[in-house]
């Protein structure tokens, strides 16, 4: 944390640009959203009410593949870079981010192939073909597993994210949580 010299105050961090903050945003509460709609599907009768659930959560889910691939974009050739030291508590957040991208990569992955191995109707208007219908349950098992699996550790890894976020915040006191914060939030 630096401080200026004439009032002793913490001095702000450089902010991300707007994209990048309604980007980030975005893909935090998609997640959240997409892995609560799994978590209930079981819980609406089966016929069209579970099939209207589990279609949002395959619709949510494709959304939030395209809001992944336009951060990336983003990210690569116009978001703003902010430079910092290369302290270990700098390299573990790079490394933090990194695991959070490949996991969030990976259920993407995971769960387009996993509907591609099930075959689904999306809210019973039209069909995903069912990739091997001779292997299918074995397959579906395996992958939706994956898919699982990851989902719950892009929690994990996530709510440890904000747990950082949140220390910078109200512990150190060095205004890394503000350079992501929306600006009618700050």
């Amino acid at each position: 944390m630096t401080f200026s010299d004439a009032t002793h105050a913490p001095v702000i961090s450089p902010r991300y640009d707007g994209t990048t903050i309604m980007l980030h945003w975005l893909t935090a509460g998609l997640v959240a959203l997409v892995w609560f709609i799994a978590q209930v599907i079981d819980f609406f009768p089966r016929g069209m009410p579970r099939t209207s659930a589990r279609s949002m959560h395959i619709v949510l889910g494709v959304v939030l593949v395209v809001i992944v691939l336009a951060r990336l974009f983003w990210r690569f050739t116009q978001g703003r870079r902010i430079v910092v030291e290369r302290s270990p508590m700098e390299i573990a957040a790079k490394a933090g981010h990194g695991i959070l991208y490949l996991l969030l990569i990976g259920v993407l992955v995971a769960g387009l192939g996993f509907e591609w191995v099930r075959g689904d109707s999306i809210f019973g208007l039209f069909a995903i073909p069912q990739f091997d219908p001779v292997n299918a349950r074995a397959l579906r098992e395996t992958v939706g597993d994956v898919h699982e699996t990851l989902a719950n550790a892009i929690l994990v890894v996530a709510g440890l994210h904000a747990v950082m976020a949140l220390g910078h915040h109200y512990v150190l006191r060095d205004g890394v949580l503000r350079r992501m914060m929306p600006g009618w939030c700050r």
